[in-house]
């Protein structure tokens, strides 16, 4: 059974149950000085603990989508979308259909009512970087009075290390994406959702790291490519994300204005992490570094021609202060909005308030 499943959940919580019903009836029988009712004592409230502790792990798992298997949690996923040097194999191109599912709505409900979520598997052919992403399409797109329009289009990141299943079933950018449309509040779009993650387990920073991975060129140049040779998009792309995602969808919005008309950072920060997950992503190269930091990029680079959104809290979020610094130092023609909460944390529940303003925002930038 898989880390993310029901029944994992459930068999945890039982045994968690279970072991506390045990401490209470047998607490009485282990009263006694002796090491072994000591012992005894002891293991009881430890299992006990490490019970209570492993259910509501799984239970913010599947709430949060930090890891996606057992082999993920354990940091053994390492054979798992690494950088491939071969071509892909078959007749279906650099972006493959693995699964097509609906939006909500009613079971077996058309696409061409509700929109499909496809599942693809996706490889660059500048960077050889193969990932999964999940690809939302609108039910305007099979639709036959659309069947010659470009979709305005989004690429949509979670935090590392995130999972991309997560924006489907824990963000819900589709169903947020589909009932703004159908409310009239924003234009038909399709998002590609995906994690930054995409040569894990290691975080790039989507940074084209020397003799490494080039993430930041898969998500400037490769995967609007080949999404775009697939589906029906049109030229000017936005991007956002969350967290580390966030930060990833500014830098590469300010990077690439020619190919992102719109960036939005939700939780941003505005400098590329260094600790363990990282690794050393820039081999000693000052001028890498600088320009992987966004403060440093407005100070010193000309300004994009491209939109900014960042979004912070005024209680609960560690990036405020940096967020005000950073609307600040945004020159012209870079254009800059802010969505700032009076209170939230660096979570799933303060995202979903962001996200359907955050859609409307970036349909206004892609018309």
């Amino acid at each position: 059974m898989g880390l993310t499943s029901h029944k994992v959940l459930a068999l945890a919580v039982l045994f968690a149950v279970a072991l506390f019903l045990g401490t209470v009836l047998l607490w009485p029988r282990l009263a006694h000085r002796s090491w072994r009712s000591v012992g005894g004592r002891v293991g009881l409230l430890l299992l006990t603990q490490v019970a209570v502790f492993a259910a509501v792990g799984l239970a913010a798992n599947q709430a949060f989508g930090f890891y996606a298997t057992w082999a993920d949690l354990f940091g053994q996923e390492k054979g798992q979308g690494v950088v491939r040097d071969h071509e892909v194999a078959g007749n279906g191109g650099p972006v493959q259909v693995v699964s097509r599912q609906g939006v909500g709505g009613p079971e077996g409900e058309r696409a061409s009512r509700g929109g499909q979520v496809q599942k693809v598997d996706v490889v660059g052919r500048t960077t050889h970087i193969a990932t999964a992403a999940y690809v939302y399409l609108p039910p305007e797109y099979f639709q036959p009075r659309y069947a010659h329009r470009a979709f305005p289009a989004s690429v949509v990141l979670t935090g590392y290390p995130g999972t991309a299943q997560a924006l489907v079933k824990g963000l819900h950018y589709p169903q947020t994406a589909r009932a703004e449309a159908a409310a009239g509040r924003m234009q038909p779009m399709i998002l590609v959702m995906l994690r930054p993650t995409v040569a894990p387990p290691r975080d790039t920073e989507c940074v084209d790291v020397p003799g490494g991975p080039q993430t930041e060129t898969f998500f400037a140049k490769d995967l609007p490519d080949e999404i775009g040779a697939r589906y029906r998009t049109a030229r000017k792309w936005g991007i956002v994300g969350d967290s580390t995602g966030g930060y990833c969808a500014l830098k590469v919005a300010m990077h690439h204005p020619g190919v992102y008309g719109a960036g939005a950072g939700l939780s941003a920060y505005y400098k590329a992490a260094s600790d363990p997950t990282t690794g050393d992503l820039f081999h000693g190269d000052r001028a890498a570094r600088d320009r992987a930091d966004l403060m440093w990029s407005l100070d010193h680079l000309p300004p994009p021609a491209t939109s900014l959104l960042v979004t912070s809290s005024k209680q609960g979020e560690s990036n405020y202060r940096r967020t005000q610094e950073f609307i600040g130092r945004v020159k012209s023609p870079t254009r800059v909005s802010s969505i700032i909460l009076d209170s939230g944390g660096h979570n799933f529940n303060t995202w979903r308030r962001e996200i359907p303003a955050t859609l409307q925002w970036l349909s206004r930038r892609l018309t």
